[in-house]
Formats: C-alpha cells, structure tokens, sequence
C-alpha cells in the first residue's frame, strides 16, 4: 500500500510554526488526527499557547520548567524549543542545566518512592535510599522554584509521596496555591503535546 503525504490544515501549520517545526516536518500521531480531521488539533494549539501565559508564573518560569517537563518526556522537539526559549527568557546555563538535572533526578526518586509506596512494607522503608540528591541543596534557580520543578516532573510521573511531599514543601515555603496549580497544568500540557509532536 503507498503512503500518501498529509497536507497539514492552517490551524495545524501554524501551531508547528510556533514549535519553529519547517514545513516538512510531521509525525504519524499528526497524520492521523489530520486525516481524520481531528478538532482535537485546535485545542492541542490553544492549550499550548495558552502555556505561556500567567499571572503566578514568569516567562522565564514557564521555559524552565518546559525544559524539566520535555526532558522528563524524552522529547527532542520540545526540549530543544523550550531551551532556546529558556535562553531568550534570560535563563542561564546553570539553570537550564538544572532543569536537566531535576528531571532526571526526580525521575530516579519517582520510581524509587513509588516502589516504597506501593508495596508499603517497612522493611524498605528502613534501608537507605543511597541516591544522591546534593542538586537540591543549594539550586541555582532557590528552593522555591526547584520544588516546583520537582512537584510538576513528579505528578507527571504518577509519584504520590513525592507530590505530597513537594507540595507540603512550596506551601511551606510560602508558594501560592494557583502558583502550584499553574505548574502543573503546564506539565498536564506538555505532556499531551508531546504524544503528537516528536
């Protein structure tokens, strides 16, 4: 059987244009809510460009955790769009990096508590963890905002213990709720985008 190539409505070229995707670029994901003219693409579109904007999040904010989101996603695209937004929001590399490392590390603590939550015996509750975790005691973006990147990478991941720890911690230190809720959401987001654009 030959395959025949999508041609992309406007609404769907111009969210790809806002990934700075060229006109080549597509994915089976995409061709097939295309062919069958999804109007799931249109809200795809508005729910990510409604990402950007906030009342509790900055715009640096927002990149930064959208780079600790895509890389916890495994996805090139948006990791590469993210950090270049990133720098533009005037993130430095330090940041930018410890993003990186926070998706990785929660990633790690994500599958390790989930273990000791779901089995719920003592025995693995008393052996140390011996994971090192020295990222999260000085963070070069503050407490705050690692917390916040840790909670959002977490609830994607599905760790409860980690979620209600990470929240526990931001309120402690003086987060808002809507500023939590905003972190998440945007997780929410980018993890839909990233089943259809990779």
């Amino acid at each position: 059987m030959e395959s025949t190539a999508t041609t992309y409505s406007e609404s769907t070229q111009e969210f790809l244009e806002f990934l700075k995707l060229g006109k080549d670029y597509e994915t089976q994901a995409l061709d097939l809510l295309e062919n069958g003219k999804s109007r799931y693409l249109a809200d795809l579109k508005i729910n990510f460009k409604n990402s950007f904007e906030s009342e509790v999040l900055t715009k640096k904010e927002i990149a930064v955790l959208g780079v600790a989101l895509s890389v916890n996603a495994g996805n090139a695209i948006l990791r590469t769009f993210f950090a270049v937004n990133a720098q533009q929001e005037g993130a430095s590399a330090e940041e930018i990096a410890e993003a990186v490392g926070c998706a990785s590390l929660l990633s790690a603590n994500n599958v390790f508590y989930r273990f000791r939550h779901f089995v719920n015996k003592e025995k693995y509750n008393e052996i140390p963890a011996r994971i090192k975790m020295n990222i999260m005691g000085r963070p070069v973006g503050g407490k705050e905002f690692f917390e916040l990147m840790s909670l959002a990478v977490s609830a994607v991941n599905g760790c409860e213990m980690c979620v209600k720890a990470h929240e526990a911690s931001l309120i402690e230190l003086g987060a808002k709720e809507e500023r939590i809720f905003e972190a998440v959401r945007l997780a929410s987001v980018i993890t839909s985008v990233s089943k259809i654009v990779y």
